[in-house]
């Protein structure tokens, strides 16, 4: 198996742009493929099927590793590529397992991270929000743009009444809205100035929330990543001037 077996171009090319997170995102697409092309396979008591595992297997191995090497990422960029004929169940296991430790602090500290930059929503406030899209679809109908555009600009509100009901609102919705939809010339609305105080009446809705979540909750400044630790402690090397110097009688 190629790398195209386990992550198409255009996966490659929607990945985000931190480093550590297309790496988690890139890893967890082809982990996904490697599960599906080795489930088949499982049962199965051939020889030939057995080796067809431990081959994806490598292959699986070889290519996180390539994307590791890309992305410099530690401790995986210093390790090298087993050898096919060296590499059995006991490798991958271990692999997986190191990566699955990586993996498992990039997730908790993306979530603790995240949480800087969304908010809690009262009740009230979703529902006021959700009054204020109920007037923005109307100025969509009315608006003088084509079917295709409108199309467009529903989802995108539908988008962003759904993440009303999460837990927290991530702010990025809010900014994605406000582009798509400030984005249409004014001249095509019926009317402009109804639309930007829908938009800004829904800022400030999410704003003051924001702030009274930061301040119930008293969230520090965003923090940097953290620092991913390895699988184990590295072994500290022999002191060989040492032991030599031992050895001199004088």
């Amino acid at each position: 198996m190629n790398v195209f077996d386990f992550v198409t171009q255009d996966e490659m090319d929607e990945l985000p742009e931190d480093a550590r997170l297309a790496f988690s995102t890139f890893v967890r697409i082809a982990q996904r493929r490697l599960s599906e092309f080795t489930r088949a396979l499982n049962n199965s008591t051939e020889e030939a099927d057995r080796r067809e595992i431990e081959e994806a297997r490598h292959s699986f191995t070889n290519i996180v590793l390539g994307a590791a090497r890309r992305l410099k990422i530690e401790p995986f960029v210093s390790m090298d590529v087993p050898q096919a004929n060296k590499f059995g169940y006991d490798a991958y296991r271990q692999f997986s397992a190191d990566l699955d430790h990586y993996l498992t602090q990039v997730a908790l500290d993306n979530s603790l991270r995240s949480r800087a930059d969304s908010t809690a929503l009262p009740a009230v406030s979703k529902d006021r929000i959700r009054s204020h899209l109920h007037h923005l679809r109307d100025a969509i109908r009315t608006a003088d743009l084509t079917d295709a555009k409108k199309a467009k600009l529903f989802s995108k509100v539908d988008e962003f009444e759904a993440a009303l009901d999460k837990t927290r609102l991530n702010l990025l919705a809010v900014t994605l809205l406000t582009v798509e939809i400030l984005g249409v010339p004014g001249a095509l609305w019926g009317s402009y100035e109804v639309v930007s105080k829908l938009i800004g009446n829904i800022n400030q809705t999410v704003a003051e929330a924001k702030a009274v979540d930061d301040e119930q909750r008293r969230l520090p400044p965003t923090p940097e990543p953290y620092a991913i630790s390895p699988p184990r402690a590295p072994k500290p090397e022999p002191n060989f001037s040492r032991e030599l110097d031992d050895e001199i009688p004088f």
